[in-house]
C-alpha cells in the first residue's frame, strides 16, 4: 500500500467516525424529541382533559353552572375519546360515557345522585392512568438517553483511540522515511556515499529509496572516477612543475610562499619545507637571490623594473648559468562578487644560458669573420701594391700573383660557406646531384687543390687507396668540398714537416674516407662540439680557426648523401676525421 493511500484511508476513517458520531447523535435526539412530543400529545393532554372534566363536575349541582358544567364535561369527554393512547384507558372512557349518559335522568334519582361520584372516580382513574404512563415514558426516555449517552461515550472513546492511532501512525509513516532520507543525505553531504537506505516497502518512499540508492551508486562511481582523474591531473601537474627546466615560485596575495619547484629550491639553496608556507618577506632576509627576485615587486613601476632587471648570474654545478626573471600576476573570477580578484603572483627564473652563449658565439663569429675577411683583404691589398711596382722581378711578380689567388680562394670559400648556411637556415635544403662517382678522381682533385698549402708547410701527403675501391653514390662537388675542407683543417693544425694521411677503403656497403694529421688533437668532450655552427676550439698556440662553419656544413653534406661524418682524436695524438658514402649499385 502506498503512502498516499495510507493517508487517504486515515482521513476517510476520521470522516466515517465523525459521520457516525453525528448520525447517532442526531438519531438519539430525534428519538427523545419524538418521545417527548408523544407524551405531550397523548398523556399530558389527557390529564389536562381530566382536570377540565373534574372542574366541570365541580360545577354540577350549582343552578347557574349546571348546564355549563355538563357541556364542559361532555366536550372534554369527547376530546378524550379521541385521545385514547394507553392500555385500559378506553375502558375508563367507555365507563365515563355510559355514566355521563345517566347523568341528569330524573326517572332515576338515586342513580343521578351517585353518578357524579362515579364520574369523578373514573376521571381520576383516567388521570392516574395517564400520569403513570407519563412517569413510565419519562423513565423510558431517561433510560434511552442514558443508553444513548453510553453509546456515544463508547463511540467517542473508540473514535478518539482510532484518531490517536491515526495521528500517531499516519504522520509517522510519512515522517519516518523522511528522517531516514535526511540521515542518508547528511552522510552524503559528508562524502559518505556508502550509507544507503534499505528498501522496506514498495510505496512512494520505496521508489525514492530506490532512486536515492541508485544516485549514491552513481556518486560512488563518479567519485572514484573523479578522484582518479584528480589524482592523475594532480600528478600530471606536479610532474610538469617538477620537471620544468625553469625555477617556479608561487606566492599568494599576502606574498606567502605556496609552491617552489625543485629547480627553484636548488637555485635558492633551500629545501621545499623551508620555503612553502613561509612569508617571502622573512625568507628574503635569509636568501640574497630571493631578495634580488623580490626587489622589482617593490618598485613603483613593476613592469619596467622587471624588464630592466639584469640577467641573474648563478654558479650551478661548477658552470656559469644565466637566468631571466619573469613575474606574472594571478587573478581569479569570484562568482559571488562577480569580480576578478588578485590571488597571487608567479615568479619564474628561466635559464637563458644557451641564448647567452649563442649571443656570445654570434659576437665571436662576427669578430672572427671580420678578422678572417680583414686578413686576406689586407694581404691582397699589400700584394696588389707590390704588383704596381714595375721594378718587381718577374719570378717575384708570379709568386705575389699566386698568393693573391690563394687569398681570393680563401675569401670565396668563406663566402660559399656563409651562403650554404643561409640556404640551410632558409629551409631550401641542399641541392644534390647524386651519381656513381670514382673516389680516386675526387681524391686526386682535392689533393691537387691543397698541394700548394702542403708544399708551403713542407708536409708529406700520404694517399692510400684500396686496390678494389668501388664507385660510390655521391655528389662530386659536395664530396670534393668536404674532402678539401678536412684536408685544409688537417694542414692548418699539422706541425711543420709532418705527415698527412688520406685513406679510402670499402667497409660493408659503404666506402670510408679518412684524413689523419699529427696535430695537437681534440679533447673527447669537444668531439661533437666542433660540428656545431660557429664552434671554435683554440689550440695550444691560440689559433681559433676559421668561421666555425666548415665542419657543420661538411656534416650536412655527408648526411644528405646517406653517409656519416665523425672524428676520433686525443689530446697530443693528432686527429682523424672519417666520413662514409654508400657504394653505387652495379649497372
Amino acid at each position: 500500500m502506498n503512502l498516499k493511500t495510507k493517508i487517504t484511508l486515515g482521513f476517510l476513517a476520521m470522516l466515517v467516525l465523525l459521520l457516525g458520531i453525528g448520525g447517532y447523535s442526531y438519531y438519539s435526539l430525534r428519538q427523545l424529541d419524538r418521545a417527548s412530543r408523544g407524551v405531550l400529545r397523548a398523556n399530558l393532554y389527557s390529564i389536562e382533559l381530566g382536570q377540565n372534566m373534574l372542574r366541570a363536575l365541580d360545577q354540577l349541582g350549582q343552578p347557574t353552572a349546571d348546564t355549563a358544567g355538563t357541556a364542559q364535561f361532555a366536550a372534554a369527554l369527547r376530546e378524550e375519546s379521541h385521545n385514547v393512547t394507553e392500555s385500559g384507558e378506553q375502558r375508563v372512557v367507555d365507563e365515563l360515557q355510559r355514566y355521563f349518559r345517566l347523568l341528569g335522568r330524573p326517572a332515576q334519582p338515586d342513580v343521578a345522585a351517585t353518578t357524579p361520584v362515579v364520574l369523578r372516580r373514573l376521571t381520576n382513574q383516567m388521570i392516574e392512568l395517564n400520569t403513570k404512563a407519563i412517569t413510565r415514558k419519562i423513565e423510558q426516555a431517561n433510560r434511552r438517553a442514558d443508553r444513548a449517552n453510553d453509546n456515544q461515550l463508547i463511540i467517542l472513546t473508540v473514535a478518539v483511540l482510532l484518531a490517536l492511532a491515526l495521528v500517531g501512525s499516519v504522520p509517522e509513516a510519512a515522517v519516518q522515511p523522511l528522517r531516514k532520507l535526511t540521515a542518508a543525505l547528511d552522510h552524503a553531504t559528508e562524502r559518505n556515499f556508502s550509507a544507503s537506505i534499505p528498501r522496506e516497502s514498495h510505496d512512494e518512499f520505496g521508489l525514492v529509496v530506490l532512486a536515492f540508492n541508485r544516485m549514491l551508486s552513481q556518486l560512488r562511481e563518479y567519485r572514484t572516477s573523479t578522484a582518479a582523474e584528480l589524482i592523475t591531473a594532480r600528478n600530471r601537474a606536479a610532474s610538469i612543475v617538477n620537471t620544468l627546466d625553469e625555477g617556479l615560485l608561487l606566492l599568494d596575495e599576502n606574498r606567502q610562499i605556496l609552491l617552489a619547484n625543485p629547480v627553484m629550491c636548488e637555485l635558492l639553496g633551500l629545501p621545499a619545507d623551508k620555503l612553502v608556507g613561509r612569508p617571502a618577506s622573512i625568507v628574503r632576509l635569509e636568501n640574497d637571490l630571493l631578495q634580488t627576485m623580490l626587489l622589482p615587486l617593490d618598485a613603483p613601476n613593476r613592469e619596467a623594473a622587471v624588464a630592466a632587471a639584469p640577467l641573474l648570474h648563478i654558479a650551478q654545478r661548477g658552470e656559469e648559468a644565466f637566468y631571466r626573471l619573469a613575474v606574472q600576476d594571478l587573478v581569479s573570477f569570484n562568482e559571488v562578487s562577480e569580480k576578478t580578484e588578485f590571488v597571487g603572483q608567479m615568479l619564474t627564473l628561466r635559464n637563458v644560458s644557451d641564448f647567452k652563449k649563442l649571443d656570445q658565439v654570434k659576437s665571436n663569429f662576427l669578430a672572427t669573420v671580420s678578422h678572417e675577411l680583414k686578413t686576406p683583404l689586407s694581404s691582397i691589398n699589400l700584394n696588389t701594391k707590390l704588383l704596381q711596382d714595375e721594378r718587381l722581378p718577374a719570378d717575384e711578380r708570379l709568386r705575389v700573383t699566386g698568393h693573391i689567388r690563394q687569398e681570393t680562394q680563401r675569401l670565396q670559400r668563406m663566402v660559399s660557406e656563409l651562403l650554404d648556411v643561409s640556404r640551410l637556415d632558409l629551409g631550401t635544403g641542399i641541392q644534390l646531384d647524386v651519381r656513381p662517382t670514382n673516389l680516386a678522381e675526387v681524391l686526386g682533385y682535392a689533393t691537387a687543390t691543397v698541394q700548394p698549402q702542403v708544399t708551403d708547410k713542407q708536409l708529406h701527403l700520404d694517399v692510400q687507396l684500396s686496390a678494389e675501391l668501388p664507385a660510390v653514390r655521391a655528389d662530386v662537388e659536395k664530396s670534393t668540398w668536404v674532402l678539401i675542407n678536412l684536408m685544409a683543417n688537417a694542414i692548418r693544425y699539422s706541425p711543420l714537416g709532418g705527415t698527412l694521411t688520406v685513406r679510402a677503403v670499402p667497409t660493408g656497403g659503404m666506402v670510408q674516407v679518412s684524413v689523419q694529421d699529427r696535430g695537437p688533437g681534440i679533447a673527447a668532450e669537444n668531439h661533437e662540439k666542433i660540428f656545431q655552427r660557429f664552434a671554435q676550439i683554440p689550440d695550444k698556440t691560440g689559433y681559433r680557426g676559421g668561421s666555425g662553419l666548415g665542419l657543420s656544413i661538411a656534416r650536412e653534406f655527408i648526411t644528405a648523401q646517406g653517409g656519416r661524418l665523425w672524428v676520433e682524436s686525443e689530446l697530443g695524438s693528432g686527429s682523424c676525421f672519417f666520413f662514409t658514402l654508400p657504394v653505387a649499385e652495379a649497372a
